[in-house]
């Protein structure tokens, strides 16, 4: 019996090896996000840690942040390929070009119930109608930002985008970096819509550009930060969002937009193809959707919430603010971009070249020319000196003989 016994247990252990093996601990999976720069609450000052929150909820995802600083930056290193990434932050117009050049997978929603939260008026928007491919993440404007401690009042009255062209304020200003934003801009300034076509048009905003580029200290994007809370810039474009953050940091800066227009835009919650983890990005998106995590992370990064449940875990402050939620008179005055035709766009962007590069030609001709002056200065003495010696040198001849 116990020799029985003993040869069952030891085909048993035999057999163990061949036996499947089941885990309870799930795979760990990293999903790669790309967004704006700080744009996810981190946890500074107290503030919620978005990624250290979802991590926590789900032990088996992982999220890894990357940042860019436009959508055109984002759009071609998705279109130059070499990167995997799970969920990306364009705007609006950005996925509507996304949408056109087939590059985003269609969402499950039954991953994502949280969009029930989604307020009525960005749900089925114009740039994704049939709302299969995003997910409403934040929404705001472009106004100016300046430092009432150094802009006079005056020149603040007007309430305007001129102000981005006094001269009194020279090597004070900055300029939007991307073309899009800098051409809508100008364009407003001319009375132009934000998604022109015209080359008349374009070329026309283009020369205004040109015209602003010598009261310019610098064209910037998130480096705007650094220079609008240190004073080292008076005057800026940017967005109202960032602002908030600006002005935590330097009470002297103030806000407005601009009576002319101005562009108000949507940044939506996207999966682009050749993501490895759809279904565990869908989950953080569904995360961020949820009304306490959103009221949390959007109360810190400063923009404005698309959904109402949201504004009641925010500081009543925020949730109040004209400039996160200004009111329907002013949002009238606010415009969304549309994708442009692709010739359309090739053709800004060649503008923006002869933009960012105005003068250098001038300026390469003048360093020669004073370059070619200086040499021939160097010659002209060099062949004096030597005929002074040579003359020398016969006179010393002639007294000797």
């Amino acid at each position: 019996m116990i020799k029985r016994v003993f040869s069952i247990l030891l085909c048993m252990f035999l057999l163990l090896p061949l036996l499947p093996v089941r885990s309870n601990a799930a795979e760990i999976v990293t999903i790669n996000l790309y967004n704006w720069g700080q744009y996810l609450s981190d946890g500074t000052d107290g503030c919620i840690d978005v990624i250290a929150e979802f991590e926590a909820a789900y032990p088996h995802i992982k999220v890894n942040q990357m940042t860019f600083d436009s959508n055109e930056s984002m759009y071609t290193k998705l279109t130059a390929g070499g990167s995997s990434f799970d969920i990306i932050v364009p705007s609006d117009y950005m996925v509507e070009k996304l949408i056109e050049e087939d590059m985003l997978l269609p969402l499950n929603f039954d991953n994502i119930p949280n969009y029930q939260y989604i307020d009525e008026n960005f749900r089925n928007p114009d740039y994704d109608p049939e709302n299969l491919y995003s997910v409403p993440y934040t929404w705001g404007s472009v106004g100016i930002i300046y430092n009432s401690a150094f802009v006079a009042e005056e020149d603040v009255a007007a309430q305007s985008w001129d102000l981005l062209w006094n001269e009194k304020y020279t090597n004070k200003i900055l300029m939007f970096d991307n073309p899009r934003d800098a051409f809508a801009i100008a364009q407003l300034r001319l009375g132009y819509s934000l998604n022109t076509e015209s080359s008349e048009e374009l070329d026309a905003a283009a020369a205004l550009l040109r015209e602003q580029k010598p009261v310019v200290q610098s064209y910037v994007m998130d480096q705007v930060f650094d220079k609008m809370q240190r004073a080292e810039a008076w005057i800026a474009p940017y967005y109202a969002g960032d602002y908030l953050l600006m002005a935590g940091e330097n009470e002297d800066l103030e806000f407005y937009r601009p009576v002319e227009g101005y562009n108000l835009f949507v940044d939506a919650l996207c999966i682009p193809k050749g993501a490895q983890h759809k279904e565990e990005a869908e989950i953080f998106i569904n995360f961020l959707l949820e009304p306490e995590i959103c009221g949390g992370n959007l109360e810190y990064i400063g923009y404005s919430s698309p959904e109402e449940a949201s504004l009641e875990f925010m500081d009543p402050e925020v949730a109040e603010s004209p400039v996160a939620y200004p009111d329907d008179a002013t949002k009238a005055r606010g415009s969304n971009f549309s994708a442009l035709s692709q010739e359309s766009t090739q053709y800004m962007n060649a503008l923006w070249l002869t933009v960012k590069t105005a003068d250098t030609a001038t300026t390469i001709y003048l360093i020669m020319t004073i370059i070619a002056i200086a040499l021939v200065i160097l010659l002209w003495i060099f062949f004096k000196v030597r005929k002074r010696k040579a003359k020398a040198r016969r006179c010393q001849k002639w007294k000797t003989e």
